[in-house]
């Protein structure tokens, strides 16, 4: 489909720039030849809209035999999406789901009242060197939905809307922005979208979503004068109309909000809830690790180890 000429607005001038309420810079940390930035959640921001968790992952480069091995693990009051640039990792989890993750598509895994899941790179991927690059987020349920039952979605790149022209290619991968709804179920407004922009082109954030953040991958972008590299993230107070410039290379974004959350939520671990209590009762029962009859089952077909409970 085509760019709509009308969502190219001028970069904003003057003040505008104070529209940006937080600049987020992650740290990196080196989880043996694997990097990883975690830009939410950070001391002055715990959510952007309603997502909670924002993870780097790479660019990492792995030699024949290696790879990531993330061992089975719980989640409770959330949903997760693994959305990768370059690679494959193989997800599976206690619904029975086995599905590959690959750049560009969308697997939106539900956690609710309760999932356990587990990410690696596996198999045939292993017999040659590889690539590793993408992003990681949690997106905290509304309250009404903590306790929901688990679920899974997949929709490939193609199903994707996609707007393309005039220098810029956005793919919209949850929620609704630009006129374009993702064909994912949610269970808050909100959006997130992949923007590939060519050197010295604009693009706007939407302007109907209360909480608006961008977080650039690649190249540099500017607000009014002031630039902003590769691993920082932007939060922008609501109701501003905004727009960003891409640098002299171009630049590579990853645009997020939407409503807020009825209050901040408690994270402990894999966890995420609005009450203590929720997240007390999801430890006691991955403690007891009753595997056949209790609230987590380990994934079918990856089933022989997983991740104890932190002391």
């Amino acid at each position: 489909m085509s760019w709509n000429p009308a969502l190219d607005p001028d970069c904003p001038t003057g003040d505008a720039v104070d529209a940006i309420e937080t600049v987020i810079v992650p740290r990196a940390r080196d989880l043996g030849g694997f990097e990883v930035r975690r830009a939410l959640p950070a001391p002055k921001r715990q959510m952007v809209g309603p997502f909670i968790f924002f993870d780097q992952m790479g660019p990492a480069e792995f030699v024949t035999g290696k790879g990531i091995d993330v061992r089975p693990h719980p989640h409770i009051g959330l949903a997760t999406v693994t959305y990768l640039y370059k690679g494959r990792i193989h997800h599976r989890d206690s619904l029975g789901t086995d599905q590959w993750i690959n750049p560009g598509a969308v697997n939106w895994m539900v956690a609710g009242h309760g999932i356990t899941h587990s990410e690696r790179t596996d198999g045939e991927i292993r017999k040659s060197p590889h690539d590793l690059f993408g992003i990681q987020t949690w997106v905290a349920l509304p309250e009404e939905a903590e306790d929901n039952p688990a679920d899974f979605q997949h929709a490939g790149r193609d199903d994707l809307p996609e707007l393309e022209g005039e220098g810029k290619t956005v793919r919209l991968i949850l929620g609704s922005a630009w006129g374009e709804t993702a064909p994912v179920k949610t269970f808050s407004e909100m959006f997130y979208a992949d923007a590939i922009l060519e050197a010295g082109v604009s693009i706007p954030l939407p302007d109907n979503h209360e909480d608006r953040g961008v977080y650039v991958t690649g190249g540099q972008v500017t607000v009014s004068g002031d630039t902003f590299e590769a691993g920082q993230m932007m939060v922008f107070r609501p109701g501003d109309r905004i727009s960003l410039r891409a640098g002299d290379q171009g630049a590579r974004l990853m645009l997020l909000g939407g409503a807020t959350l009825n209050g901040p939520r408690h994270i402990w671990w894999n966890f995420v809830a609005s009450s203590k209590d929720r997240i007390d009762a999801a430890k006691e029962a991955w403690r007891a690790g009753d595997w056949a009859h209790g609230r987590f089952q380990l994934p079918p077909g990856d089933d022989q180890e997983f991740i104890p409970l932190p002391e």
